[in-house]
């Protein structure tokens, strides 16, 4: 398939942030006494920080404001921001591509983050559209972020291709009825 638009994830897929998240997890966990894998962080890639707060308070039996603690985890997040690096190989697909087709990003993460990260990479403006957690109701493995994304570019979801870097982000790519590029492949090539 020749895609009319492409979609991609951002954490994992066109920046190199999942480490710098992980770091910033490990601070809030440790505060709020949760117990929280990186195993488990990672697999969880896509999910926004207050649905996994709100999970791990329920399995560990923790009463916690899931959404201010949601905020503590992104702004010790946010000295971070200034070690992020692009996945070369994914940002070279979109460079290719930008101007050609529609572009958009659809992530887990907050509009906030997800805006700065783009603009530390000097990316942003290569996207049509941007599709952060905050505007849908399903997250991944759901695939209305997908979804949103192909609606807001104008094209239909068939002839999408998508990058991610996780089983779940992966999963709602598929459920969308978009081709899937799994980008972990590409992370060793990363400078």
């Amino acid at each position: 398939m020749t895609p009319q638009g492409l979609i991609f994830d951002c954490d994992g897929t066109l920046a190199d942030t999942m480490p710098l998240h992980w770091r910033a997890w490990q601070m809030v966990i440790r505060r709020h006494g949760l117990v929280f894998p990186e195993d488990r962080f990672y697999a969880l890639g896509g999910v926004p920080s207050r649905d996994i707060l709100k999970m791990l308070a329920a399995e560990q039996g923790r009463s916690l404001d899931h959404i201010a603690v949601a905020h503590e985890k992104e702004e010790a997040y946010l000295p971070l921001m200034t070690q992020i690096k692009p996945i070369a190989a994914v940002v070279a697909i979109a460079r290719e591509h930008q101007g050609k087709i529609p572009l958009a990003v659809a992530s887990g993460g907050t509009q906030a983050i997800v805006c700065r990260v783009l603009d530390h990479l000097n990316i942003r403006g290569w996207f049509a559209a941007i599709v952060t957690s905050e505007m849908v109701a399903k997250q991944k493995p759901a695939p209305d972020i997908f979804l949103e994304a192909a609606r807001r570019i104008g094209v239909a979801p068939q002839f999408c291709r998508a990058y991610e870097d996780t089983e779940l982000g992966l999963q709602a790519i598929r459920s969308a009825g978009m081709e899937a590029v799994d980008v972990r492949q590409w992370h060793q090539t990363s400078p």
